[in-house]
């Protein structure tokens, strides 16, 4: 073990729970967040939609079908950065080692912790409590010796709750699991595990390095390493951001010609959000999505980053121009995005004579 202490946060239904908070008659009551639409999905789900199988990620017409008494609320992702923010203040009184995974969730290396407390465990407590008496929501948090048992214990006793993982319950707690548990098993990986009678964590432990980098390649010894709760990854503040984009589904299908307008919209927002990166971007994307779901990408990386919203626009409506379709060949959604961010300390145009 690394002798790391590590802690995961994560928001219990976050936006949800802020829309309760902030709205008295919206409290005890199945909330959806979600624009309504053919197309629009679920962004968050109270405890109380949760109980009737609704989830994020899920087309809101199915929510709709499952929870006919749940109250659709359009998300305010401004309103919940800035609650993201205050979280993260309360985070900082214990360490500086921060790695968010999103608004609502981050790992916290609290080996050595501001207050010099004596366990990871009394962090965690009092983050959770400081969350609950400031801000008026519930996190819940797992505590172990590494980041990917800690993301697992912050889901064992969900919601408001806690659960700890000691360095000496590590392999005890790994072997009943089922595979799926494990970071990086999907059902494809899963499928493949089953056929070779691997259904827990105890059934992986039965298989050398060898055997699972034969047949799994380089995943294989991620396997055999989680399989023993071996996880050697720090805690990564400030993680630089690799991309920015901006998504739109229409609700109903647009052909090439009728995305002007969308595309210009979504450059501009964009640009917007990447001005606050203080860092250039070198490449533009354009993303497509067919009604058959198939996604159409196209980027470009100019000689010098797009100083501009107008060269953004230009650059994405030229990648629109790459895109070879039929003339009938319509789209459910269309993205733009920026990429391949760098330091503008250390980049240096290129000359042109």
């Amino acid at each position: 073990m690394s002798g790391r202490k590590i802690v995961h946060v994560d928001m219990d239904a976050f936006y949800a729970s802020v829309e309760q908070r902030d709205k008295p008659e919206l409290r005890g009551r199945p909330v959806v967040v979600a624009w309504r639409g053919n197309r629009s999905v679920v962004c968050a789900a109270s405890y109380e939609a949760r109980r009737f199988g609704v989830h994020s990620a899920m087309p809101a017409l199915r929510a709709e079908r499952l929870c006919p008494a749940a109250i659709f609320v359009p998300p305010d992702f401004s309103r919940y950065r800035a609650v993201s923010q205050q979280v993260r203040e309360i985070f900082r009184r214990y360490t500086d080692l921060i790695e968010p995974l999103s608004l609502d969730e981050a790992y916290l290396d609290v080996t050595v912790n501001k207050p010099a407390l004596e366990t990871a465990t009394q962090v965690a407590r009092l983050i959770r409590q400081q969350i609950r008496e400031e801000l008026r929501l519930t996190a819940s948090a797992g505590v172990a010796p590494n980041k990917f048992l800690a993301k697992i214990a912050s889901d064992w006793r969900k919601p408001d709750g806690l659960f700890v993982i000691r360095p000496e319950q590590v392999d005890g707690f790994l072997a009943p699991l089922p595979v799926e548990r494990l970071p990086g098993v999907g059902k494809v990986t899963a499928d493949r595990l089953n056929v070779l009678g691997i259904k827990s964590v105890a059934d992986l432990r039965t298989f050398t390095l060898e055997e699972l980098e034969q047949r799994f390649g380089r995943y294989g010894q991620r396997l055999y390493e989680l399989a023993r709760g071996i996880d050697e990854h720090p805690v990564t503040p400030n993680r630089p951001t690799r991309s920015i984009s901006a998504e739109d589904t229409f609700p109903n299908d647009l052909t090439l010609a009728e995305l002007e307008p969308v595309i210009r919209t979504l450059a501009q927002k964009v640009w917007a959000a990447a001005r606050r990166e203080q860092r250039p971007a070198r490449t533009v994307v354009l993303k497509l999505k067919t009604p058959e779901f198939k996604i159409l990408t196209r980027s470009y990386t100019p000689p010098a980053p797009p100083a501009s919203v107008e060269e953004v626009i230009a650059i994405a409506l030229e990648l629109r121009a790459r895109v070879l379709a039929l003339p009938r060949q319509r789209y459910r959604l269309a993205g733009v995005g920026l990429s391949n961010f760098i330091d503008p300390n250390t980049y240096f145009p290129p000359r042109l004579f």
